[in-house]
Parts: C-alpha cells; sequence; structure tokens
C-alpha cells in the first residue's frame, strides 16, 4: 500500500526510530517516505527523568499529528486520550484480522488482490462494505472464494455489544409517581434505550448494538436528559458506581 493521506489531528501508529538530544524521530505506519518527531515536551507533561520510561528504539507507540510540512510530521504523545488509542488499535487488530482471511483463502494471489482492493479502500473499508454488500467479493475474486470468505465472515461475526447503568430517580410529590414515568418516558423516547424498575427507587438502564462507541453516546444523551428533568421537576436523581 502507499503513502495515506494524513491531516492535523489525526491518530497515527508509530514507531520509534532513534532519539537524538531531545527530539524522537518515529517512522508513521503507511507514511513511506515522510518521518516525523516529537519533542521531549510532547511526551509526557512534567519533567522527564529517563526519557526509555516512555520511548526508545523499537518501541510501538499511539501519537497525535500536530503539523505537517512536506513529509515531515511534527506529532505528539502525551495529548492522545485513552480511549483514541484504543480506538485505533482496535482498528489496526480488525485490519491485521481481514489481511489474515484474504491470505488463508487466496494463498498466494492475496497480495495482488489486497493491492488492487487498496486503490480504492482501506481492507477495514473494503470489509465494512462488504457487511452491505457481498458481491462486492465477486469484484475480485471468484465465486468459489467469495464463498469462502462470507462464511468465515459468519463464523466470526461479533456478538451485539451491551451497556448498563444503575440510577437512582425518586419525587416526594404527590404527583411523584407520574413525573417518573413522564421523565423516562421522556427521555427514552426515539432511543434504543431499555430502563427497568429495580425497587426502592433504583433503575437500570440498557442499551445494545455493535458500535460500542455510538452506544455510549446514546446511553450518555437519554441520561443526561433524565438529570436535567430530574432537576426542573425536584426530583433526586443519581447514579451508581
Amino acid at each position: 500500500m502507499g503513502d495515506e493521506q494524513f491531516e492535523e489531528g489525526q491518530i497515527v501508529l508509530c514507531h520509534v526510530e532513534r532519539i537524538i538530544g531531545t527530539t524522537v524521530f518515529v517512522k508513521i505506519e503507511n507514511n513511506i517516505n515522510g518521518e516525523g518527531t516529537i519533542t521531549f515536551s510532547e511526551i509526557a507533561p512534567g519533567r522527564i527523568r529517563n526519557i526509555r520510561d516512555y520511548v526508545f528504539p523499537g518501541k510501538k507507540i499511539v501519537c497525535k499529528i500536530l503539523s505537517i510540512r512536506d513529509n515531515k510530521m511534527q506529532l505528539s504523545l502525551r495529548r492522545v486520550k485513552s480511549n483514541e488509542k484504543k480506538e485505533l488499535l482496535e482498528k489496526i487488530a480488525k485490519e491485521s484480522s481481514y489481511r489474515a482471511i484474504l491470505k488463508t483463502v487466496l494463498g498466494e494471489k492475496s497480495e495482488k488482490i489486497i493491492e488492487k482492493i487498496n486503490q480504492e479502500f482501506s481492507i477495514g473499508e473494503f470489509f465494512e462494505k462488504i457487511k452491505e454488500n457481498q458481491k462486492l467479493l465477486e469484484d475480485y475474486m471468484d465465486k468459489e472464494n467469495t464463498e469462502k470468505i462470507i462464511k468465515i465472515l459468519e463464523s466470526k461475526k461479533e456478538k451485539p455489544k451491551e451497556i448498563k447503568q444503575i440510577f437512582k430517580l425518586s419525587n416526594k410529590s404527590s404527583e411523584g409517581i407520574k413525573i417518573i414515568k413522564n421523565i423516562l418516558e421522556n427521555s427514552c423516547k426515539n432511543t434504543k434505550c431499555n430502563i427497568f424498575y429495580l425497587g426502592a427507587g433504583k433503575y437500570s438502564i440498557s442499551i445494545s448494538g455493535e458500535d460500542f462507541k455510538n452506544l455510549k453516546i446514546e446511553i450518555n444523551k437519554v441520561i443526561n436528559s433524565i438529570e436535567k428533568q430530574a432537576k426542573t421537576t425536584h426530583s433526586d436523581f443519581s447514579l451508581e458506581k
């Protein structure tokens, strides 16, 4: 695969090559011709006593692109959030798994077919599109190998993810039950969230699906809505840790 198109703010996987003075030089994955640098101030906050506690030649690190000038990139290690790092590593692991499937089924032909796929998509994007349209495989290989890959994908299908949160919600007024019911119904309207009463003013909210990031966003919206409405109706709300 040739050089990937990079942009400022992007999270990338890097390989530490050398350390000179107060600068770390890295090779960015899928960037054949360019090089990246990280100043010590972008390695970690505060004073660094031993740089090798953070980086050393040969180590793989996840960085954020701060700026791009010609073929050189200024990077940061300390500005990468834990969820950003996790998402990139999961994406890389998935792409590695997809490449392994192609190599297992296609053998020696796999490299040429992967190269052909990469002219239009990344391997990850290609397999996401296959989920919507399996016939896309037939543009790159014969029907027999297409069926083999589909069978492998079916056997590896991820189980739906689920997020749960327990919370307390109560209102001591004479209309308390009605108020609580309205809060929960209004907050869950047009969402995939389910709420169950556990007793003693305690509830469980849950949501299931394939994309953990989107599930987290949706359940947080519902919880924020419940909390906001609880304040305006003088209800008591708290999350259980």
